[in-house]
């Protein structure tokens, strides 16, 4: 829990930034923030006497509103414990009045963890290294598409109008003149990221129309994944502001660019700061080519996490830049796990599979078990893979949703990692999800089969 001078700084930080409004937020296991509002008496009360609550059930709750219910977590809707991380505590820039935000964690009356927690899923993976004296370093690079705000945005979604009053068509990669036309939105971005201690990096124009990617500056993987926690959920809100939607959705619009959230990882010793991917000439280390291949061996099994939605499996076809397989090869994007150039400090393996409509707690905690699955396992790749290897048959990803949730919960190694209650709880709400998804007549079947056959 808190302790007294923790709360009597914050108390005093909240008062000198004119704040009386916090935001006490959760993720569940899409991604979504939960959570409650309160006037800043009322939270530093419940932060004194451990009462700001919240049912358990909402880390069972999938992204449509149904519940998961199981052994695990059941109808009687216990409360856990919410406490603030408050290294997470900022403002809360776009809201009308002087606000706060604050990531917790969930604990039960005897401060026992909420192993189904994304947060709490990732921090497990974070001791398993921390155990063998190395911490993960992680960085995200966020693809995602701006829309414009109207009525029929569910039905047709289009690229907004930039400042010269025209849209955002065809294929633009990199393109500067595109990052004019909505230079307004991105200045309000960098302000809010400066705000909520989020250290963005690198801004461009992806290929896709209207598609954008920013790049999260590397760093410890929870630290990072509370900055992405937070920028997904900016990004929007920002969007709003600015009369856009954007989305996170990995296949937005058919047959084109989909978006991803590509991780480059790398591991350094906790004494001695030094990246274990790299010996002193700067050669490969035996623990990086373990890491690759622990990542090739177990990654199709973790693909609910990191292709969490029907919708995730049609970027898998969407076109360049979107592996197919878990193929490696350095400075290589047709590849599913890529080794980028650099020196032996920035020695590391960018996972390109996973797409941008990730929990980015459960996407990196999947990503860091299986390397270290493969650290542990003491296993060796395949051989690097040269030229192009979209068309690529062996080492081939799962190509649906169902054959994921298969996977994921037959492989008794990842089971143990990520928790077996979590995994159970995750599964089924995933289950929910694709019998919603199914119950839905789909556009393809009215066109082609209601009148023909």
């Amino acid at each position: 829990m808190t302790d007294a001078k923790s709360i009597a700084e914050i108390d005093q930080w909240l008062i000198d930034n004119n704040i009386d409004d916090i935001e006490c937020m959760i993720a569940d296991i899409a991604g979504i923030a939960r959570g409650k509002s309160m006037p800043r008496k009322k939270f530093i009360e419940d932060l004194q006497t451990s009462s700001l609550r919240m049912p358990e059930t909402i880390f069972g709750m999938t992204v449509n509103g149904d519940f998961a219910l199981n052994d695990d977590l059941s109808e009687t809707e216990q409360d856990v414990i919410l406490v603030p991380a408050l290294e997470t505590m900022c403002m809360t820039p776009w809201q009308s009045e002087p606000t706060a935000s604050v990531i917790c964690d969930c604990v039960y009356e005897n401060g026992t963890s909420v192993g189904f927690s994304p947060r709490t899923v990732l921090q497990n993976v974070l001791d398993l290294y921390k155990a063998e004296g190395w911490q993960p370093i992680v960085a995200p690079e966020f693809e995602f598409h701006l829309m414009a705000k109207a009525e029929d945005i569910d039905f047709n979604p289009r690229p907004p109008m930039g400042l010269s009053g025209r849209r955002d068509v065809g294929s633009s990669p990199y393109s500067i003149d595109s990052l004019d036309e909505f230079a307004p939105y991105f200045d309000d971005i960098y302000d809010a990221c400066e705000a909520q201690n989020i250290d963005v990096d690198t801004l461009i124009h992806e290929a896709g129309q209207g598609q954008y990617e920013f790049n999260v500056i590397h760093g410890p993987a929870m630290n990072v994944a509370d900055q992405s926690f937070k920028f997904k959920r900016l990004i929007r809100q920002i969007a709003i502001h600015h009369d856009m939607f954007a989305s996170f959705m990995a296949s937005p619009y058919p047959e084109t660019f989909g978006s991803a959230m590509h991780i480059h990882q790398s591991v350094v010793d906790i004494e001695s700061g030094q990246n274990i991917f790299a010996d002193a000439q700067g050669e490969d280390t035996e623990l990086f080519l373990s890491h690759i291949a622990g990542i090739q061996k177990y990654l199709p099994k973790t693909m609910p996490l990191i292709a969490p939605f029907v919708n995730s499996y049609r970027r898998f076809g969407s076109g360049w830049s979107c592996p197919t397989n878990t193929h490696w090869g350095r400075e290589n994007r047709s590849v599913g796990l890529r080794v980028p150039a650099s020196g032996p400090e920035g020695r590391r393996i960018e996972n390109r599979i996973a797409g941008s409509d990730v929990n980015p707690y459960l996407a990196i905690a999947a990503s860091l078990a299986c390397g270290y699955l493969g650290m542990k396992e003491e296993l060796r790749p395949s051989k690097e893979f040269k030229g192009s290897a979209y068309e690529a048959s062996d080492r081939a990803l799962p190509r649906h949703f169902l054959d994921g949730l298969k996977a994921m919960g037959a492989c008794e190694p990842l089971r143990e990692i990520l928790g077996d209650a979590f995994v159970g709880i995750y599964l089924e709400a995933k289950e929910l999800e694709y019998d919603s998804y199914s119950s839905v007549l789909s556009p393809w079947e009215t066109k082609y089969l209601m009148l023909n056959v």
